[in-house]
């Protein structure tokens, strides 16, 4: 498929995960094909980095629930961060152990699972949504996390084949497998697409199956400007323009044109 395909499929006001963490290996040819289009209204599900920034400074969001949003090497993400100080967007951060939790809970199709993560802060007080249950055999009170179901899941891996098994070959091939699970619907795009990834991919790299994967997307660079061990490294320059960008609303308005047109490098 093509990432203007895929977007195809999405609409306006779904809840759409989005894979990588920080400003590593996001779908960002992906992201690109969303600014394009019509989309709006979306509740992004996302350990977030400048994909949940891009789509929130389009005006593309209605909610963001997170572990983090962050662009590693800046540690806050600017974008996010003027949407979710101006109220543009509804903020349910969860934190990473009861985003992870959630995540699961989906990929595991469980109505909750149990968690220590949130007890002792204010992540209850805030999210009317996280309640608490008491554990049959000892007596614990625990916060009973919601399933982080998704209409759709986007993520960008390193090789895929034909039939939709999906290789990352960096070091951090985490939680893209639970959100493809997590999801209704899933597409990946990757590096590059071959016919058999058993005969290509090293053992133990194959983190996506058939049963996960709804399409696959060529699309070297697709992870462009984030962080993609072994493909190439973040690019910073094109990053701290990005971040920039969110001090001038003409500036963010030039960068979201430039990213989203077919000016823009990979």
């Amino acid at each position: 498929m093509t990432p203007d395909q895929v977007v195809a499929n999405l609409s306006s006001g779904m809840r759409l995960g989005l894979g990588g963490w920080g400003s590593r290996r996001k779908p960002m040819a992906l992201v690109q094909a969303i600014l394009r289009s019509e989309l709006t209204d979306l509740d992004l599900v996302s350990w977030g980095g400048p994909d949940v920034g891009l789509l929130c400074a389009a005006g593309k969001v209605r909610r963001v629930t997170f572990g983090f949003v962050s662009l590693d090497s800046i540690p806050l993400e600017p974008h996010f961060r003027n949407a979710r100080e101006t109220a543009a967007i509804q903020a349910r951060e969860w934190g990473e152990g009861l985003f992870l939790q959630g995540l699961r809970a989906a990929a595991w199709n469980l109505p909750f699972l149990p968690s220590r993560a949130g007890l002792g802060s204010d992540v209850l007080a805030h999210d009317p949504e996280l309640a608490l249950v008491q554990d049959p055999y000892g007596g614990e009170a625990l916060v009973a996390v919601p399933p982080l179901t998704l209409d759709a899941a986007l993520v960008h891996a390193d090789l895929c084949d034909v039939h939709g098994n999906g290789a990352v070959l960096g070091p951090d091939p985490f939680f893209d497998d639970l959100f493809c699970l997590a999801a209704d619907r899933a597409w990946v795009s990757c590096e590059r697409v071959v016919d058999d990834l058993r005969s290509e991919a090293p053992r133990g790299s194959i983190h996506l199956n058939p049963t996960m994967v709804s399409g696959v997307v060529e699309a070297p660079g697709g992870a462009w400007f984030t962080d993609h061990p072994p493909v190439r490294g973040r690019d910073e320059e094109t990053q701290r323009r990005y971040a920039k960008a969110a001090r001038d609303p003409g500036a963010t308005a030039d960068f979201l044109a430039w990213f989203s047109s077919a000016e823009a490098p990979r």
